[in-house]
C-alpha cells in the first residue's frame, strides 16, 4: 500500500519564485489556513486533494509535481496480516 506527502521543497521553490518566502506570504496568496499548510509541510498531516489542487494552480506545478509517494510498511500499522514465506518456514520447522 502506498502514501503520499506534499514536497515542501518543490512548494517552496516554486512559492519563493513569485516573492513568497514564508508559509505565512503561501497561505496569504492561497487563501489556506497557515497552521494547516506548516502541518502539510513539515509532514504531520496529509494534504487534502482540494489543497493540493489550490497550491498547485496558484504556483503553476501539477499536482504529481507537489505530491511524492511513500510505500507503507507493517510498522506503520498498514502492514498485511497474511504470514510472509520465512513465517510460514518457521511455522513448517517447528511443527516438524
Amino acid at each position: 500500500m502506498s502514501s503520499y506527502r506534499l514536497r515542501s521543497a518543490r512548494l517552496h521553490e516554486a512559492a519563493a519564485a513569485r516573492g513568497d518566502h514564508s508559509n505565512y506570504a503561501i497561505a496569504k496568496r492561497t487563501g489556506l489556513n497557515q497552521t494547516t499548510l506548516s502541518r502539510i509541510c513539515r509532514g504531520v498531516a496529509k494534504p487534502a486533494a482540494e489543497t493540493l489542487i489550490v497550491l498547485a494552480q496558484t504556483y503553476g506545478l501539477s499536482v504529481d509535481e507537489l505530491i511524492e509517494q511513500q510505500e507503507l510498511n507493517a510498522s506503520d500499522g498498514a502492514g498485511s496480516s497474511r504470514p510472509t514465506p520465512s513465517d510460514e518456514n518457521a511455522l513448517t520447522a517447528s511443527a516438524n
